[in-house]
């Protein structure tokens, strides 16, 4: 899940400090200022409504072999859509036709660690820090000749659309941020919770032990289940649309990806000295130009800050959206017509 909270260590510092009162300063940006609004027209989908997708395809991006689902026009304005942990590519398998209809290219990749995705070499360190994870995404677009896209995502990818935008603005058209804004550093990991906000976290502090490791190993798919009703307490997902998705676990290289992630997070496992740069620029909280709209389930039930508390760090056009509903932490598959209007609206905003 996404590591934050309105008073999370590894978020953010700087910015727990807005309150409401910071919405009230936004002036051009203010939370409530809406974006053209073309999403209306999009037709009617229940969740759940699709099981597969169209089309996947694979290609080698950096150190990867990522695959990834297509759909859409290839010359139309490109969207990609990032998930999280522990989902995959099936939290958009809603979203990605409604796209699709409307013309845009819709590209969503596994992230490394998940699914078919592979390093292309076995002496890759096996590296989950945030800076890692975007750049893959860059080298994507690369490799896809995409110079620029909206980015939309949740949990991991929510916080990888937030370092693009802010490390690479100028291949981020515009981005969809469930939870706003997830950018974190090392050192923000070092300060203590309170006691409440630490229990939350339960997982990261499993994660840190050598027997967490082995534990997330043996029991990946009932871990991950775990979660999902921790996250989204009022989501009656079937077990179909469950294992759908557990088979992105068994990747050979998930749990070191997982487990390296959060570790590194806490300051207690090290990246590698090729990110140094772009995690020093991240350390700095820094704020987003793209136009934005974030996000919130009424039922998410992992911890996620107040969305004053993130306002200010978006200078562009930017509006908040609550999704009511007993909608928890995988938005988009919980909500997908409401994610897929997001979308839209803020790649023609």
């Amino acid at each position: 899940m996404s590591n934050t909270t309105n008073y999370d260590r590894r978020n953010f510092i700087s910015v727990a400090a807005g309150s409401a009162a910071a919405l009230l300063s936004l002036g051009g940006s203010a939370l409530a200022q809406p974006t053209k609004h073309k999403s209306a027209a999009l037709p009617t989908i229940a969740p759940g409504t699709h099981s597969s997708f169209a089309s996947l395809k694979q290609i080698d991006a950096g150190l990867l072999s990522v695959e990834y689902a297509e759909a859409g026009p290839i010359d139309g304005p490109v969207v990609i859509l990032l998930h999280g942990w522990p989902y995959d590519i099936y939290s958009f398998v809603d979203v990605c036709p409604l796209l699709a209809s409307e013309g845009y290219r819709v590209i969503v990749p596994y992230v490394r660690g998940y699914g078919p995705t592979r390093f292309l070499s076995n002496d890759t360190f096996r590296n989950g820090q945030p800076s890692a994870v975007a750049l893959d995404v860059i080298t994507l677009m690369d490799a896809l000749k995409i110079e620029r896209a909206t980015l939309a995502g949740f949990d991991w990818g929510a916080r990888t659309a937030n370092v693009i935008a802010a490390l690479w603005p100028a291949r981020c058209r515009a981005m969809v941020s469930v939870s706003g804004y997830l950018i974190g550093s090392q050192a923000a990991g070092k300060l203590p919770l309170p006691p409440k906000a630490e229990l939350e976290w339960w997982y990261q502090f499993y994660f840190a032990t050598e027997r967490g490791r082995e534990g997330y190993d043996k029991n990946r798919h009932d871990f991950a289940k775990l979660i999902w009703q921790q996250a989204s307490p009022k989501w009656d997902f079937s077990e179909a649309t469950f294992e759908r998705s557990a088979k992105a676990f068994d990747n050979p290289d998930h749990v070191a990806i997982v487990v390296h992630n959060y570790r590194w997070r806490m300051g207690l496992a090290n990246g590698e000295a090729i990110y140094d740069d772009f995690e020093r620029k991240l350390a700095e909280a820094p704020v987003i130009t793209v136009p934005t709209i974030t996000m919130e389930g009424d039922a998410n039930g992992a911890p996620h800050p107040e969305a004053s508390a993130y306002a200010k760090k978006f200078s562009g056009r930017y509006e908040h959206r609550l999704i009511k509903g007993g909608i928890g932490h995988n938005l988009p598959q919980e909500a997908p017509q409401a994610f897929a209007e997001a979308v839209i609206d803020v790649a023609e905003s």
